[in-house]
């Protein structure tokens, strides 16, 4: 359960930290979904945080897959 501990927020900050660009969105399975680029320094820093998450999360899994490149101006956090 990702509610109420504001792991999207902190996401974005963490990304902005390691200058990543991407997006982050809560799934309907209450997961989330981040789809980051930079370089394999940076994102393995950013999963390494999502290992772990932000002081209230409880993180149980984190899946890793590598994508097709895709472009983004910033990284931004999706709302449905």
């Amino acid at each position: 359960m990702v509610q109420g501990v504001f792991y999207r927020q902190s996401t974005r900050e963490k990304a902005y930290e390691l200058n990543l660009k991407g997006t982050v969105r809560n799934c309907e399975d209450d997961t989330v979904e981040i789809i980051a680029t930079g370089n394999k320094e940076q994102l393995d820093k950013l999963i390494a945080w999502c290992r772990e998450g932000p002081p209230r999360a409880k993180v149980t899994n984190v899946t890793v897959q590598e994508l097709s490149l895709q472009s983004f101006y910033n990284f931004s956090i999706i709302r449905y």
